[in-house]
């Protein structure tokens, strides 16, 4: 079974991913309060559309107040942490529950973003970004 059962707390784990972000994401019986980094949510998102990023897969599942969500992330900016963490919430709700799967595939919070960073090329600036032409 997917879920972890320590001193009679049972947790379900899994791995949400977003550009170059990478969250770990623990789901356990609770009342609604989300720990990211050891931070509240309201602390350590400052921007409400944020937020309701990360909340959105319990919102769809009407679970928002039944678990506790912990996370632990790394990497990219804050909008793909919070993708990542959206990316988490729903993955472990599907490992609790299979008909929460239907409504969160229906959404696409089960797909992962594939879109990632171009490589820089060489003779280039950045990715695409070149020298002005000059004809003469």
């Amino acid at each position: 079974m997917a879920t972890k059962k320590t001193a009679n707390v049972v947790q379900t784990p899994a791995t949400g991913r977003r550009k170059s972000s990478v969250a770990r994401v623990r789901l356990v019986d609770g009342n609604g309060k989300i720990t990211i980094n050891k931070r509240d949510i309201d602390e350590y998102f400052g921007l409400e559309t944020l937020k309701q990023i990360v909340r959105q897969p319990l919102e769809i599942t009407e679970t928002l107040n039944k678990y506790d969500v912990f996370v632990n992330v790394k990497g990219g900016g804050i909008s793909g942490q919070a993708g990542s963490i959206r990316h988490g919430i729903a993955r472990a709700l599907v490992k609790i529950s299979d008909e929460f799967k239907n409504p969160l595939k229906t959404a696409g919070l089960l797909t992962r973003d594939p879109r990632m960073k171009e490589r820089k090329k060489y003779g280039l600036h950045k990715a695409r970004k070149a020298v002005q032409f000059s004809k003469r």
